[in-house]
């Protein structure tokens, strides 16, 4: 009897012991270096940015973005296989190209539902018009997360977590963050140097309507990152500006974003009637940016920053 139970002993110890290397193995991954990296665990629970709370019960291996910047911080988190469906409006990177499209503000259900996702990434900004559509996704099972609508790069790094930890990505978020409020800190340090601030002028969209950014969006605080004034900064939100009014406030610079749809943006801003006497017009200090980098809250933005800082303080920042 002794030795039956001895032996029953050694064979309980032997199957624990497996049975610890196997639930070890099953909480590591391999990097593409080929090293194992610890796993988040799941499921995990996280309140999105609608306020609910969003329960995700394992790793996705299938993922559907419903907006851009959702999309590139996928691809900076190392999901870019993960993502297998992407809105109409995705261009980065270079490798959405190739990946399935599935509509732009109003998005294909029957699509998206047919890649299987084990998590839709949507947003704030368009959840409340797309309200119908998202019960019907998860009605049919599907993890569906409202990403924040940030306002500032706190409020982008919140997204850029929010994904991170959705995806088990916590670590890789946390290293993409680090990244950008180094180099934030790097173009702050040069912008220190400047002693005669610039006033700035954003247009967001041609004449007639020009829209630009007043305060709490995160365009205003670009400017003031790079230690130039944004004449706008009295108004809140993204708003129609008044004519008249930004031309007594005579910017030094102006900023266009819509050279992607407009020929010659600086050109036609140069001849706009009325606009002959402020400074930026008489120097021909008029540089479009690309749009992508300034507008959408994702992890170029920094590079949005820099562009911004260069159009602006080219003899500091583009040397």
């Amino acid at each position: 009897m002794k030795k039956i139970f001895s032996l029953m002993l050694i064979l309980l110890l032997a199957l624990g012991s497996l049975a610890g290397c196997s639930e070890k193995k099953d909480q590591t991954k391999e990097n593409k270096t080929g090293n194992k990296t610890e796993q988040a665990a799941f499921p995990v629970t996280i309140k999105d940015g609608q306020g609910n709370n969003v329960v995700i019960k394992k790793k996705p291996e299938r993922i559907v973005s419903l907006i851009p910047s959702n999309t590139e911080i996928a691809f900076a988190l190392g999901l870019g296989k993960e993502v297998v469906g992407v809105s109409d409006y995705d261009n980065y990177p270079k490798e959405v190209t190739k990946i399935e499209k599935i509509g732009g503000q109003e998005f294909n259900l029957e699509k998206i539902i047919s890649l299987k996702p084990d998590l839709v990434l949507a947003h704030a900004s368009s959840a409340l018009n797309s309200a119908a559509g998202l019960k019907q996704l998860r009605d049919s099972g599907i993890p569906v997360l409202v990403v924040n609508d940030a306002q500032n790069f706190d409020q982008v790094f919140n997204s850029i977590e929010m994904i991170g930890k959705a995806t088990g990505e916590t670590k890789k978020a946390d290293e993409t963050i680090k990244g950008m409020k180094d180099k934030l800190a790097e173009i702050k340090s040069k912008a220190k140097t400047i002693k005669e601030k610039k006033k700035v002028l954003i247009e967001v969209s041609p004449a007639p309507d020009i829209y630009t950014p007043g305060k709490n969006t995160f365009m205003d605080e670009m400017v003031s990152t790079i230690n130039a004034d944004n004449i706008a900064n009295d108004q809140q939100g993204w708003v129609k500006i008044d004519q008249e009014a930004m031309i007594k406030r005579n910017p030094d610079v102006i900023v266009t974003t819509y050279g992607y749809y407009v020929k010659n943006p600086a050109e036609q801003v140069i001849n706009q009637k009325g606009w002959e006497n402020v400074n930026a017009i008489k120097n021909k200090q008029v540089i479009d940016v690309n749009s992508d980098l300034v507008n959408r809250p994702g992890p170029r933005i920094v590079e949005g920053v820099e562009a911004l800082a260069k159009a602006v303080y080219p003899e500091v920042f583009s040397k």
